[in-house]
């Protein structure tokens, strides 16, 4: 076994109780010189669904919910599945390779850096459906291959007027993983939503360099705290963790994050979310995909109104956080609710601005 694959990984046999395959998340592992990977021609047969997830599990967030509602899935609808993370970008390509050797129906993975290895691979495998999320559409377009991206940057502008309606000093921060376009996107349309109600408002931007380092976020929001930032969106996944955390060290700071798993690490600081939930996009995805009227060679671009991308107030720091901020923001909610709505209908235009 070799430490490409952590967490979900086991050694595959044959034969292999199919209950198991369904109760459980598996991966693949390496044999052989050459890297290979092994497994079982039994998985051929039956169909298989695979998510190759390029950040680790474990983050209370985006790959704990994928790897969640495929489970769901496959019990509902009986398929078998697995769940590999793909932790060295080296080892993409063998990984889509090999289980498009074994006849994997759908093969699902996350975020931009599998695009490359995505249109090396998948026009040799013209019978695998394949679904990239968290992905700009392909130019030309792969028959066999959708992609799926995420309005997040609308939830944003909404967290951007909650915060300035929220905030006491008027001093907003922004955190993000990775400085890339759209998460570019998501700081300034935080800036733009904050100063359309406050123009006083500043809003300043930082990024940790991973998705995966709590620690740089702790670090980052603190400072950021110290320099009288109050209220903090997250983009950056489990670096969230870190973040959070520093807001949880001081009265007054507030942290609006990505998922609603993290409510409870935070009851009294994590005010509301800009949720993206990867794991109904997943399901709804995989979904299509195992039904009669798949559109491969598309995008998908997925906004406030789908069910997936959404601005939401946190039920723990409403019944836990201090008395006169839940008053702001149950005062501010309508005017939410409102921006929402003219977001929705055309009246308000939030531009997709990816320039730092």
């Amino acid at each position: 076994m070799t430490n490409r694959f952590r967490n979900e990984t086991t050694m595959l046999r044959t034969p292999i109780d199919r209950r198991f395959l369904l109760r459980s998340t598996v991966g693949l592992a390496a044999f052989g010189v050459a890297g290979g990977l092994m497994l079982s021609a039994a998985r051929a047969q039956t169909g298989l669904v695979a998510l190759v997830h390029t950040q680790a599990a474990g983050d209370a967030g985006p790959v704990d919910s994928m790897i969640a509602r495929l489970k769901q899935l496959a019990e509902e609808k009986g398929f078998e599945y697995r769940a590999i993370y793909a932790q060295d970008p080296a080892t993409y390509e063998t990984i889509f390779r090999t289980l498009g050797d074994a006849g994997a129906a759908v093969i699902v993975s996350t975020f931009n850096e599998v695009a490359e290895p995505f249109k090396a691979v998948a026009p040799a495998y013209p019978d695998t459906k394949w679904i990239q999320l968290f992905a700009d559409p392909f130019e030309p377009a792969i028959p066999n291959v959708v992609t799926v991206s995420y309005d997040y940057y609308l939830g944003c502008y909404l967290s951007g007027i909650f915060a300035a309606r929220v905030s006491k000093t008027g001093k907003i921060g922004f955190i993000g993983g990775i400085s890339i376009p759209p998460i570019n996107a998501d700081f300034n349309a935080l800036k733009a939503g904050a100063q359309s109600v406050r123009p006083d408002a500043t809003v300043t931007a930082a990024f940790a360099g991973s998705f995966q380092d709590p620690a740089k976020g702790q670090e980052i929001a603190a400072q950021m705290f110290s320099d009288g930032i109050d209220y903090i969106q997250t983009d950056a996944a489990a670096t969230d963790f870190g973040i959070i955390a520093a807001a949880n060290e001081g009265e007054g700071r507030m942290v609006s994050a990505l998922d609603p798993a993290q409510f409870p690490i935070g009851p009294k600081s994590l005010i509301s979310i800009v949720g993206l939930d990867f794991g109904a996009s997943l399901y709804n995805e995989t979904t299509k995909a195992l039904g009669g009227d798949w559109a491969g060679g598309s995008h998908v671009s997925t906004g406030l109104d789908t069910g997936v991308i959404d601005f939401i107030l946190s039920p723990l720091f409403q019944e836990q956080g201090k008395a006169d901020v839940v008053a702001k923001a149950k005062e501010a909610w309508p005017e939410i609710e409102k921006a929402k709505a003219g977001i929705l209908d055309g009246s308000i235009k939030v531009p997709f601005n990816t320039a730092l």
